[in-house]
């Protein structure tokens, strides 16, 4: 019995192409026989992969192999043991298999690959923490942290002075070579990294005293950020070009400040509006008054309505979080919770004596309304 395909490359037989070439990217660099020269059964696997990705990689061949299974469709001979398909870099594959080992090592899978082999440095991650109304109205923060730089006295050559170094004669100065290898799909043309001179396509006479030759030195680094209004917690800002150095010429990495946002102990956030409870005396409901409010320009005197229901939302427009790269600003959403009184048994006959009389029964609307519904029933 042929081996199922879709468990090789341990994926759903629903899988999308990008799901499969992504499972066979992964697998192929894994196994790969110049990866794993102390592992013989690496060849082997390696090559039931690309049996696998050669059929389910090509959406023809995958439909034949699902309709008939067990590569017995009618074309299956010109994939296997058969006709060859022409065109192919494969070593008489029916697809280009270049591009994804170019990914997986990085080019030259017969093919040059990109001088010198430039390398972007690492992102760095920190942590920074905010009060709620720094993330509100944005701030400057100065970030201090540990990164490689390129060093400023051999400006990076790694050579004393900058200058004390020579072209490599095994590379002429381009940091690769190339070569043949003999592999499952057939003689290619390789090129890698020059061991001469590691890449870098120089040869130092004199190494830098500062760096001593890498290029590069580890030090503290500061900068300045300014954090936008409207930053949310676990929102991240990136600042291009602050991570670690690049490899033999390469761009440095980026800094990625990940933003933590303190919790405020009586605002709330809810997208760009600011959302605050307060709890209201009865009385001032009742009668109307005003209550004092904190909100991100600071303490204010908020009016309440007389007559104002327990659940009523007041709206403060434009007194919330100014939206991220906008000129605009949410609102501020005042909850009034209405508050009733402990007072003894009592005062509260007395109360609710004098309540009655002023205030009887029939004078509550929806109350009145609610008890004829639910009579009505």
């Amino acid at each position: 019995m042929a081996q199922n395909y879709y468990e090789i490359l341990g994926v759903d037989k629903n899988a999308s192409a990008d799901e499969i070439k992504s499972a066979y990217r992964k697998l192929a660099k894994k196994y790969h026989p110049d990866l794993n020269k102390d592992n013989p059964e690496a060849a082997t696997k390696f090559k039931e992969i690309n049996e696998a990705y050669e059929v389910l990689g090509d959406p023809q061949k995958k439909s034949n192999y699902d309709q008939y299974g067990d590569a017995k469709g009618p074309n299956m001979n010109d994939f296997f043991g058969g006709r060859q398909s022409t065109g192919s870099q494969g070593g008489g594959f029916g697809f280009n298999f270049g591009d994804i080992f170019g990914d997986i090592f990085g080019g030259g899978f017969g093919s040059a690959s990109r001088s010198n082999y430039a390398v972007q440095g690492k992102d760095i991650n920190v942590k920074v923490n905010l009060t709620f109304e720094e993330a509100a109205k944005g701030v400057k923060r100065d970030i201090t942290y540990m990164r490689t730089q390129e060093c400023s006295e051999c400006k990076g050559t790694g050579a004393k002075n900058g200058t004390e170094y020579s072209t490599c004669t095994e590379c002429n100065g381009t940091g690769t070579v190339q070569f043949t290898q003999d592999t499952i799909f057939g003689r290619v043309v390789n090129s890698g990294v020059c061991k001469n001179c590691n890449g870098t396509g120089k040869i130092i006479r004199e190494r830098c005293s500062t760096c001593g030759g890498a290029g590069v030195k580890r030090g503290q680094n500061t900068v300045t950020i300014n954090i936008p209004a409207g930053i949310d917690d676990g929102q991240i800002v990136t600042v291009h070009g602050y991570g670690e150095a690049g490899i033999r010429g390469g761009p440095a990495g980026d800094l990625q400040i990940f933003v933590s946002v303190n919790k405020h102990p009586l605002l709330k956030r809810d997208g760009f509006d600011v959302l605050l409870d307060i709890p209201v005396p009865f009385t001032v409901a009742m009668f109307g008054g005003k209550i004092l409010i904190p909100s991100l320009e600071g303490k204010l005197e908020l009016n309440i309505p007389e007559n104002t229901q327990s659940g009523t939302i007041l709206k403060l427009k434009g007194k919330g979080i100014k939206q991220l790269n906008k000129n605009s600003y949410g609102d501020m959403l005042i909850t009034v919770k209405v508050e009733l009184p402990k007072v003894s048994s009592r005062a509260k006959k007395e109360i609710q004596t004098m309540l009655d009389e002023q205030f009887p029964l029939d004078k509550f609307d929806k109350y009145n309304n609610y008890n004829k519904a639910v009579k009505n029933l």
